[in-house]
């Protein structure tokens, strides 16, 4: 019977070149120069933290560091963005984190949305963070996929592990 899972992983080595270009750019650019402004990328790599000097210098970085992930084919559906927080010396600094697997609330919306499609023989199950699609037919498997990737769930979707 054929088979294929749905995940929602990132590249974190493109991440992390993004986040390093992201940070080239800001200290050479003429806008960022002297303001303080900077990104770095938590040790466990789950979170990246903006420091600047104001608001309007917290967007101009996090569009930078958007561009940056842009241009590695990183999804900007993978980002959740936390609260402006208040720094030191009135500065501001905000937490991004980086959301990889599929949660229990997305997968039942996606199991919910296979099942809705009323295809014949295709079923769907959650394993962990990923939820696999079976059916009978490779032309049903390939329907599913496509309403899938119309469907916006706010995360990256991949469709891999198609079997036979």
């Amino acid at each position: 019977m054929p088979t294929f899972d749905v995940t929602s992983e990132i590249d974190l080595q493109e991440v992390r070149n993004a986040v390093d270009q992201a940070s080239r750019e800001v200290a050479t650019r003429f806008d960022f120069k002297g303001t303080g402004a900077s990104l770095e990328l938590s040790e466990k790599e789950k979170e990246i933290t903006l420091h600047a000097p104001s608001e309007d210098r917290l967007r101009a970085l996090a569009q930078v560091l958007e561009e940056k992930l842009v241009r590695r084919q990183v999804s900007l559906k993978a980002l959740s963005y936390g609260r402006v927080e208040e720094a030191a010396k009135g500065a501001v600094r905000q937490v991004v984190t980086l959301n990889a697997g599929i949660s229990s609330e997305k997968a039942k919306a996606i199991n919910k949305k296979v099942k809705d499609l009323g295809l014949k023989g295709v079923s769907s199950q959650t394993q962990g963070e990923q939820v696999r699609v079976t059916g009978k037919k490779r032309d049903d498997l390939q329907a599913v996929i496509a309403a899938l990737k119309d469907e916006d769930f706010d995360i990256p979707l991949q469709f891999g592990n198609f079997r036979d």
